[in-house]
Protein backbone atom coordinates (compact mmCIF):
# COMPACT_ATOMS: atom_id res chain seq x y z
CA UNK A 1 0.00 0.00 0.00
CA UNK A 2 1.23 3.47 -0.43
CA UNK A 3 1.67 5.51 3.40
CA UNK A 4 1.51 9.48 1.77
CA UNK A 5 -1.74 10.73 2.69
CA UNK A 6 -4.34 11.51 0.81
CA UNK A 7 -5.32 15.16 0.10
CA UNK A 8 -8.23 15.20 2.06
CA UNK A 9 -6.49 13.32 5.09
CA UNK A 10 -3.85 15.95 5.00
CA UNK A 11 -5.56 18.80 5.38
CA UNK A 12 -7.83 17.80 8.09
CA UNK A 13 -3.97 16.93 9.66
CA UNK A 14 -3.14 20.36 9.33
CA UNK A 15 -6.67 21.95 10.41
CA UNK A 16 -6.51 19.90 13.53
CA UNK A 17 -2.77 20.39 13.91
CA UNK A 18 -3.35 24.40 13.73
CA UNK A 19 -7.02 24.01 16.08
CA UNK A 20 -3.94 21.57 18.97
CA UNK A 21 -1.38 24.93 18.57
CA UNK A 22 -3.90 27.85 19.40
CA UNK A 23 -6.57 26.49 21.74
CA UNK A 24 -5.24 22.85 23.28
CA UNK A 25 -1.42 23.28 24.29
CA UNK A 26 -1.92 26.41 25.82
CA UNK A 27 -4.41 24.72 28.51
CA UNK A 28 -2.65 21.38 28.58
CA UNK A 29 -0.72 21.10 31.46
CA UNK A 30 -3.53 23.83 33.65
CA UNK A 31 -6.23 21.31 32.81
CA UNK A 32 -4.14 18.53 33.94
CA UNK A 33 -3.55 19.89 37.31
CA UNK A 34 -6.74 21.25 37.83
CA UNK A 35 -8.14 17.57 36.94
CA UNK A 36 -10.85 19.41 34.46
CA UNK A 37 -12.61 17.81 31.98
CA UNK A 38 -12.48 20.58 28.34
CA UNK A 39 -16.29 20.84 27.67
CA UNK A 40 -14.96 24.19 25.55
CA UNK A 41 -12.85 22.11 24.10
CA UNK A 42 -15.07 19.48 22.52
CA UNK A 43 -17.45 21.88 21.73
CA UNK A 44 -15.38 23.57 19.27
CA UNK A 45 -14.00 20.10 17.93
CA UNK A 46 -17.34 19.88 17.38
CA UNK A 47 -17.65 22.61 15.59
CA UNK A 48 -14.94 21.98 13.60
CA UNK A 49 -16.90 18.90 12.77
CA UNK A 50 -14.06 16.04 13.81
CA UNK A 51 -16.44 14.31 16.39
CA UNK A 52 -17.97 12.06 14.19
CA UNK A 53 -14.98 11.24 11.63
CA UNK A 54 -15.38 7.77 10.66
CA UNK A 55 -18.87 7.87 11.28
CA UNK A 56 -21.58 8.47 8.01
CA UNK A 57 -22.75 11.98 6.95
CA UNK A 58 -26.23 10.16 7.46
CA UNK A 59 -25.73 10.32 10.79
CA UNK A 60 -24.02 13.49 11.43
CA UNK A 61 -20.80 12.28 11.24
CA UNK A 62 -17.77 13.43 8.65
CA UNK A 63 -18.01 10.54 6.61
CA UNK A 64 -14.23 9.54 6.93
CA UNK A 65 -12.31 6.72 7.20
CA UNK A 66 -10.59 5.27 10.13
CA UNK A 67 -7.21 6.52 8.65
CA UNK A 68 -8.72 9.82 9.00
CA UNK A 69 -9.32 9.59 12.45
CA UNK A 70 -6.34 7.69 13.39
CA UNK A 71 -4.29 11.15 11.82
CA UNK A 72 -7.12 13.47 14.11
CA UNK A 73 -6.23 11.44 17.46
CA UNK A 74 -2.44 11.05 16.95
CA UNK A 75 -2.67 15.02 16.29
CA UNK A 76 -4.66 15.31 20.04
CA UNK A 77 -2.50 13.53 21.39
CA UNK A 78 0.80 15.16 20.30
CA UNK A 79 -0.41 17.98 22.44
CA UNK A 80 -3.17 16.45 25.43
CA UNK A 81 -2.76 12.72 25.78
CA UNK A 82 -6.74 13.61 28.28
CA UNK A 83 -8.62 15.53 25.08
CA UNK A 84 -7.11 12.34 23.20
CA UNK A 85 -8.57 9.90 25.32
CA UNK A 86 -11.78 11.46 26.08
CA UNK A 87 -12.09 11.63 22.17
CA UNK A 88 -10.83 8.33 20.86
CA UNK A 89 -13.46 6.48 23.79
CA UNK A 90 -16.38 8.48 22.77
CA UNK A 91 -15.51 7.60 18.92
CA UNK A 92 -14.43 4.07 18.44
CA UNK A 93 -16.01 2.89 21.90
CA UNK A 94 -19.35 4.85 22.23
CA UNK A 95 -20.37 5.77 18.66
CA UNK A 96 -18.96 3.42 15.75
CA UNK A 97 -20.93 0.02 17.35
CA UNK A 98 -23.98 2.09 16.96
CA UNK A 99 -22.69 2.19 13.27
CA UNK A 100 -21.65 -1.04 12.62
CA UNK A 101 -25.00 -2.91 15.16
CA UNK A 102 -27.24 -0.55 15.87
CA UNK A 103 -30.96 -0.56 13.78
CA UNK A 104 -31.80 2.56 11.72
CA UNK A 105 -33.93 4.05 14.76
CA UNK A 106 -31.33 3.46 16.91
CA UNK A 107 -28.80 5.18 14.79
CA UNK A 108 -31.07 8.33 14.37
CA UNK A 109 -31.96 8.70 18.16
CA UNK A 110 -28.45 7.52 19.46
CA UNK A 111 -25.39 7.62 17.10
CA UNK A 112 -26.89 11.21 15.06
CA UNK A 113 -26.38 13.25 18.48
CA UNK A 114 -22.96 11.85 19.09
CA UNK A 115 -21.50 12.24 15.80
CA UNK A 116 -22.28 15.89 15.42
CA UNK A 117 -20.71 16.60 19.33
CA UNK A 118 -23.98 17.40 20.89
CA UNK A 119 -22.78 15.24 23.58
CA UNK A 120 -19.92 12.86 24.16
CA UNK A 121 -20.37 8.95 25.11
CA UNK A 122 -18.98 6.25 26.82
CA UNK A 123 -18.43 2.49 26.72
CA UNK A 124 -18.94 0.79 29.58
CA UNK A 125 -16.92 -3.30 29.76
CA UNK A 126 -14.45 -3.50 32.34
CA UNK A 127 -15.64 -4.54 35.98
CA UNK A 128 -13.11 -3.92 39.08
CA UNK A 129 -12.76 -8.44 39.62
CA UNK A 130 -12.64 -8.56 35.79
CA UNK A 131 -8.89 -7.26 35.13
CA UNK A 132 -7.63 -8.82 31.69
CA UNK A 133 -10.31 -11.41 31.47
CA UNK A 134 -13.29 -8.87 30.51
CA UNK A 135 -15.28 -11.42 29.82
CA UNK A 136 -15.70 -12.30 33.30
CA UNK A 137 -18.96 -10.04 33.90
CA UNK A 138 -20.61 -9.75 37.26
CA UNK A 139 -22.95 -7.39 36.12
CA UNK A 140 -26.77 -8.29 34.76
CA UNK A 141 -29.10 -7.38 32.94
CA UNK A 142 -32.68 -9.65 33.41
CA UNK A 143 -35.75 -9.63 31.53
CA UNK A 144 -38.67 -7.85 33.17
CA UNK A 145 -42.56 -7.06 32.21
CA UNK A 146 -42.62 -3.41 31.39
CA UNK A 147 -44.57 -1.01 34.52
CA UNK A 148 -47.35 0.34 34.64
CA UNK A 149 -47.66 3.99 32.63
CA UNK A 150 -47.80 5.77 36.44
CA UNK A 151 -44.58 3.68 37.03
CA UNK A 152 -42.79 4.53 34.33
CA UNK A 153 -40.99 8.19 33.77
CA UNK A 154 -38.06 9.35 31.46
CA UNK A 155 -36.46 7.39 29.00
CA UNK A 156 -38.02 3.82 30.88
CA UNK A 157 -41.70 5.50 29.32
CA UNK A 158 -39.71 5.19 25.79
CA UNK A 159 -41.60 2.08 24.54
CA UNK A 160 -44.48 0.10 25.79
CA UNK A 161 -43.86 -3.68 26.25
CA UNK A 162 -40.61 -5.80 27.78
CA UNK A 163 -37.90 -3.64 29.63
CA UNK A 164 -34.31 -5.27 30.83
CA UNK A 165 -33.28 -4.64 34.35
CA UNK A 166 -29.67 -3.77 34.60
CA UNK A 167 -27.95 -4.71 38.03
CA UNK A 168 -23.92 -4.38 38.73
CA UNK A 169 -20.47 -2.35 38.92
CA UNK A 170 -18.31 -1.07 35.85
CA UNK A 171 -14.86 0.09 36.77
CA UNK A 172 -12.25 2.49 34.95
CA UNK A 173 -15.22 4.01 32.18
CA UNK A 174 -14.19 7.12 30.47
CA UNK A 175 -16.13 9.77 29.96
CA UNK A 176 -18.72 8.44 32.12
CA UNK A 177 -19.50 11.63 33.97
CA UNK A 178 -20.16 13.43 30.93
CA UNK A 179 -21.40 11.29 29.00
CA UNK A 180 -25.06 11.72 27.32
CA UNK A 181 -24.91 7.68 26.45
CA UNK A 182 -23.06 4.61 27.74
CA UNK A 183 -22.58 1.37 26.02
CA UNK A 184 -23.17 -1.41 28.78
CA UNK A 185 -22.47 -4.93 28.59
CA UNK A 186 -24.00 -6.76 30.77
CA UNK A 187 -24.68 -11.11 31.05
CA UNK A 188 -28.53 -11.72 29.58
CA UNK A 189 -27.66 -15.62 30.12
CA UNK A 190 -25.87 -16.23 32.79
CA UNK A 191 -24.03 -20.66 31.78
CA UNK A 192 -23.43 -19.29 28.24
CA UNK A 193 -20.03 -17.59 28.62
CA UNK A 194 -19.23 -15.35 25.66
CA UNK A 195 -22.29 -16.18 24.41
CA UNK A 196 -24.45 -14.84 26.91
CA UNK A 197 -23.15 -11.02 26.72
CA UNK A 198 -25.24 -8.33 25.03
CA UNK A 199 -25.06 -4.98 24.97
CA UNK A 200 -27.41 -1.88 26.18
CA UNK A 201 -27.68 1.53 25.51
CA UNK A 202 -28.10 3.47 28.91
CA UNK A 203 -29.13 6.83 29.17
CA UNK A 204 -27.14 8.51 32.24
CA UNK A 205 -29.44 11.29 32.88
CA UNK A 206 -32.76 9.76 32.50
CA UNK A 207 -32.14 5.98 33.29
CA UNK A 208 -33.23 5.83 37.19
CA UNK A 209 -30.27 4.32 39.00
CA UNK A 210 -27.72 4.98 37.01
CA UNK A 211 -24.87 6.55 39.42
CA UNK A 212 -20.96 7.76 38.67
CA UNK A 213 -19.75 6.70 42.09
CA UNK A 214 -15.94 7.79 42.01
CA UNK A 215 -14.24 10.00 39.18
CA UNK A 216 -10.74 8.54 39.95
CA UNK A 217 -7.57 10.84 40.32
CA UNK A 218 -4.72 8.87 38.18
CA UNK A 219 -0.94 9.22 37.58
CA UNK A 220 -1.63 10.95 34.18
CA UNK A 221 -4.45 11.83 31.76
CA UNK A 222 -6.15 13.48 34.55
CA UNK A 223 -8.66 16.23 32.20
CA UNK A 224 -9.99 12.57 31.25
CA UNK A 225 -12.54 11.88 33.63
CA UNK A 226 -12.09 7.83 34.41
CA UNK A 227 -15.25 6.52 36.48
CA UNK A 228 -16.65 3.94 38.50
CA UNK A 229 -20.59 3.42 37.92
CA UNK A 230 -23.09 1.42 39.89
CA UNK A 231 -26.18 0.13 38.15
CA UNK A 232 -28.95 -0.44 40.56
CA UNK A 233 -32.31 -2.06 39.25
CA UNK A 234 -31.74 0.56 35.64
CA UNK A 235 -35.30 -0.17 33.89
CA UNK A 236 -34.17 0.08 29.87
CA UNK A 237 -36.74 -0.81 26.77
CA UNK A 238 -36.02 -3.85 25.04
CA UNK A 239 -35.49 -1.24 22.14
CA UNK A 240 -32.43 -0.16 23.72
CA UNK A 241 -30.63 -3.72 23.21
CA UNK A 242 -27.96 -2.88 20.66
CA UNK A 243 -27.74 -6.06 18.03
CA UNK A 244 -29.14 -9.40 19.27
CA UNK A 245 -29.22 -11.21 22.23
CA UNK A 246 -25.89 -12.77 22.80
CA UNK A 247 -23.64 -10.52 20.70
CA UNK A 248 -22.14 -8.70 23.13
CA UNK A 249 -18.91 -10.55 23.38
CA UNK A 250 -18.39 -10.66 19.07
CA UNK A 251 -19.35 -6.87 19.13
CA UNK A 252 -16.98 -6.55 22.12
CA UNK A 253 -13.76 -8.17 19.92
CA UNK A 254 -14.67 -5.73 16.40
CA UNK A 255 -14.85 -2.52 19.47
CA UNK A 256 -11.75 -3.46 20.42
CA UNK A 257 -10.05 -3.74 16.98
CA UNK A 258 -10.73 -0.37 16.49
CA UNK A 259 -9.59 0.73 20.03
CA UNK A 260 -6.65 -0.77 19.78
CA UNK A 261 -5.95 1.33 16.80
CA UNK A 262 -7.15 4.66 18.83
CA UNK A 263 -4.47 3.89 21.20
CA UNK A 264 -1.73 3.51 18.93
CA UNK A 265 -2.69 7.17 17.19
CA UNK A 266 -2.97 8.80 20.75
CA UNK A 267 0.24 7.09 21.49
CA UNK A 268 2.51 7.90 18.56
CA UNK A 269 1.01 11.59 19.07
CA UNK A 270 2.33 11.31 22.14
CA UNK A 271 5.46 10.36 21.14
CA UNK A 272 5.63 12.80 18.78
CA UNK A 273 4.78 15.89 21.16
CA UNK A 274 7.59 14.51 23.72
CA UNK A 275 9.98 14.13 20.59
CA UNK A 276 9.06 17.82 19.20
CA UNK A 277 10.19 19.45 22.56
CA UNK A 278 13.68 17.15 23.25
CA UNK A 279 14.54 18.35 19.57
CA UNK A 280 13.33 22.05 20.23
CA UNK A 281 15.16 21.90 23.70
CA UNK A 282 18.51 20.43 22.35
CA UNK A 283 19.16 23.32 19.44
CA UNK A 284 18.80 25.64 22.13
CA UNK A 285 20.86 24.61 25.24
CA UNK A 286 24.04 25.07 24.88
CA UNK A 287 26.72 23.41 26.85
CA UNK A 288 30.45 24.05 26.43
CA UNK A 289 29.80 26.40 23.77
CA UNK A 290 27.57 24.34 21.41
CA UNK A 291 23.91 23.21 21.31
CA UNK A 292 23.31 20.26 23.06
CA UNK A 293 21.86 18.18 19.95
CA UNK A 294 26.08 18.39 18.79
CA UNK A 295 26.83 15.94 21.70
CA UNK A 296 26.29 11.96 20.62
CA UNK A 297 24.44 11.35 24.02
CA UNK A 298 21.50 13.68 22.83
CA UNK A 299 21.65 13.16 19.17
CA UNK A 300 21.32 9.93 19.28
CA UNK A 301 18.76 9.88 21.96
CA UNK A 302 16.70 12.30 19.38
CA UNK A 303 17.58 10.05 16.31
CA UNK A 304 16.55 6.75 18.00
CA UNK A 305 12.83 8.71 19.13
CA UNK A 306 12.48 9.80 15.17
CA UNK A 307 13.04 6.09 14.60
CA UNK A 308 10.48 4.55 16.75
CA UNK A 309 7.80 7.10 16.32
CA UNK A 310 8.14 6.42 12.53
CA UNK A 311 7.69 2.86 12.83
CA UNK A 312 4.43 3.26 15.28
CA UNK A 313 2.66 5.38 12.53
CA UNK A 314 3.71 2.89 9.71
CA UNK A 315 2.19 0.32 11.53
CA UNK A 316 -0.75 2.28 12.93
CA UNK A 317 -1.80 3.83 9.67
CA UNK A 318 -0.98 0.24 8.08
CA UNK A 319 -3.60 -1.10 10.41
CA UNK A 320 -6.20 1.66 10.07
CA UNK A 321 -6.22 1.38 6.09
CA UNK A 322 -6.48 -2.35 6.38
CA UNK A 323 -9.77 -1.47 9.07
CA UNK A 324 -10.73 0.60 5.96
CA UNK A 325 -10.42 -2.02 3.53
CA UNK A 326 -12.63 -4.59 5.53
CA UNK A 327 -9.45 -6.85 6.43
CA UNK A 328 -9.08 -8.28 9.58
CA UNK A 329 -7.04 -6.62 11.92
CA UNK A 330 -6.38 -8.30 14.63
CA UNK A 331 -3.04 -8.71 14.40
CA UNK A 332 -2.11 -5.43 13.04
CA UNK A 333 -4.17 -3.13 15.74
CA UNK A 334 -2.41 -5.45 18.06
CA UNK A 335 1.17 -4.89 16.57
CA UNK A 336 0.66 -0.79 16.47
CA UNK A 337 -0.86 -0.78 19.74
CA UNK A 338 2.10 -2.76 21.48
CA UNK A 339 4.67 -1.19 19.71
CA UNK A 340 3.22 2.45 19.29
CA UNK A 341 2.24 2.14 23.48
CA UNK A 342 6.14 1.01 24.27
CA UNK A 343 6.98 3.67 22.07
CA UNK A 344 5.60 6.77 24.01
CA UNK A 345 6.82 5.85 27.15
CA UNK A 346 10.46 5.61 25.68
CA UNK A 347 10.38 8.62 24.15
CA UNK A 348 9.03 10.32 26.51
CA UNK A 349 11.44 9.31 28.86
CA UNK A 350 14.10 10.02 26.76
CA UNK A 351 12.20 13.10 26.04
CA UNK A 352 12.84 14.09 30.27
CA UNK A 353 16.13 12.66 30.54
CA UNK A 354 17.34 15.18 27.77
CA UNK A 355 15.77 18.08 29.02
CA UNK A 356 17.47 17.45 32.41
CA UNK A 357 16.30 18.96 35.89
CA UNK A 358 14.03 21.01 33.33
CA UNK A 359 12.47 18.19 32.02
CA UNK A 360 11.16 17.12 35.83
CA UNK A 361 9.21 20.64 35.77
CA UNK A 362 5.57 21.12 34.96
CA UNK A 363 7.03 23.74 33.00
CA UNK A 364 7.51 21.73 30.15
CA UNK A 365 5.68 18.79 28.45
CA UNK A 366 7.57 15.82 28.62
CA UNK A 367 6.99 15.27 32.02
CA UNK A 368 3.35 15.05 31.38
CA UNK A 369 3.87 12.58 28.11
CA UNK A 370 5.80 10.17 30.51
CA UNK A 371 2.82 9.90 32.72
CA UNK A 372 0.02 9.96 30.04
CA UNK A 373 2.10 6.84 28.08
CA UNK A 374 1.91 4.81 30.66
CA UNK A 375 -1.86 3.98 30.45
CA UNK A 376 -1.37 3.37 26.44
CA UNK A 377 0.18 0.07 27.85
CA UNK A 378 -2.20 -1.04 30.21
CA UNK A 379 -6.22 0.24 27.97
CA UNK A 380 -7.79 -1.34 25.42
CA UNK A 381 -5.53 -4.56 26.55
CA UNK A 382 -2.21 -4.56 28.76
CA UNK A 383 1.25 -4.97 26.77
CA UNK A 384 1.13 -8.67 28.12
CA UNK A 385 -2.52 -9.09 26.36
CA UNK A 386 -1.28 -8.16 23.31
CA UNK A 387 1.28 -10.33 23.00
CA UNK A 388 -0.87 -13.59 23.61
CA UNK A 389 -3.45 -12.37 21.32
CA UNK A 390 -0.48 -12.00 18.44
CA UNK A 391 0.59 -15.57 19.64
CA UNK A 392 -2.84 -16.55 18.79
CA UNK A 393 -2.90 -14.63 15.59
CA UNK A 394 0.70 -16.54 14.75
CA UNK A 395 -1.08 -19.75 15.43
CA UNK A 396 1.56 -20.33 18.63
Amino acid sequence: MDFTLPDEHRMIREEVRRFCDEEIEPIAQEIEDEHRFPEEIFDQLADLDVMGVPISEEYGGLGGDTLMYAVVAEELGRVSGSVALSYVAHTSLASKPIELFGTEAQKERWLTPLASGEYLGGWALTEPSSGSDASDMDTTAEKSEARSASERSGAAAEKDGDEWVLNGTKQFITNANVAGSVLVKAVTDPGEGYGGISTFIVDPEEDDGFEVTTVWDKMGLNASPTCEIKLTDVRVPEDRMLGERGDGWEQTKKTLDGGRISIAAISTGLAQGAYEAAKEYSTEREQFGQPISKFDAIRDKVVDMDRKIERARLLTHKSAWQYDQGQSVTRSSSLAKLDASEAAREVAEEAVQTLGGYGYTEDFSPQRFYRDAKLMEIGEGTSEIQHLVIGRELGL
